[in-house]
């Protein structure tokens, strides 16, 4: 990841990984990796891997010979990443994407999900994914719909902002500000690409509880920050108020997690 990720740190990255990758990463991991593997290709690059969710099912759904590499800006959470584990070996390495360590032309493939929106410079980083590709390669990249659009994460804002009289907490802005298509198809273009296509794709995840959803909701994420630095003595209730909000909208034990997000393919030509 880039940029404003380096504040993924400290309990955050297991906090993550254990309680908000099964509601809202996991289900399109599957799919992008499903997508990629009906395609032939042997040297794959991830970029802003996060807790290595989409590198895991890439693992699973390529062919051992596929190589695979995934980076992330913040170490943390790729070392969370690597505790997890894959079901067979990928390289770890933490990098930049919008200045990454490779020679042109390096990768078959490269992907990215749900980490372009957190980009400081989003156009260095469709650059440095278009260099590091092979003419011909492809490069699959998602971002999230609308925040109305993703009922979890939207409860989540709205509750946190009713404890803050001003100033209230806006990291969930940050996930939901590419939701518009022609953002992300003019970043693609003007880094070169062409045969580029995009897809709504629903999808749906799930937590054993919402007390969990919100813990994940809440301290998985860099929201937890900016709450203790504002009101610490408020994270319990603000917890409290997101489960709560959380049951009453979508079930409790479990909690179902309606999910839309854009799907955006595209290729270097050559």
């Amino acid at each position: 990841m880039s940029g404003t990720d380096k504040v993924f740190a400290g309990s955050i990255p297991k906090l993550y990984e254990t309680h908000l990758v099964p509601l809202i990463f996991a289900p399109y991991a599957a799919d992008l990796a499903k997508r990629l593997g009906s395609r032939r290709v042997s040297r794959v690059l991830e970029v802003a891997a996060g807790t290595g969710v989409a590198t895991r099912a890439l693992a699973s759904a390529l062919p051992d010979g596929v190589s695979i590499v995934a980076t992330d800006l913040n170490q943390a959470m790729l070392d969370q990443a690597a505790a997890v584990g894959t079901r067979r070996a990928v390289e770890w390495k933490q990098a930049d994407a919008q200045q990454l360590p490779f020679a042109d032309g390096t990768f078959d493939a490269v992907v990215c999900q749900f980490g372009v929106m957190f980009f400081p410079d989003r156009a260095a980083g469709m650059a440095e994914a278009f260099r590091v590709l092979r003419p011909g390669g492809r490069f699959l990249v998602s971002v999230w719909d609308r925040l109305e659009d993703n009922p979890v994460p939207r409860i989540t804002h709205e509750t946190v902002a009713t404890f803050f009289a001003s100033d209230a907490p806006q990291f969930y802005t940050v996930p939901f500000s590419m939701h518009e298509p022609s953002i992300l198809q003019g970043l693609l273009e003007g880094a070169g690409f062409t045969d580029i296509v995009w897809q709504r794709l629903d999808g749906a995840g799930t937590s054993p509880s919402a007390h969990e959803a919100a813990l994940g909701l809440i301290e998985g994420n860099p929201i937890y920050l900016s709450i203790m630095e504002r009101q610490p003595a408020a994270l319990r209730a603000i917890k409290a108020a997101v489960a709560t909000n959380v049951a009453a909208a979508l079930g409790d034990n479990p909690v179902r997690c309606p999910l839309r997000m854009v799907l955006f393919t595209a290729r270097r030509p050559g």
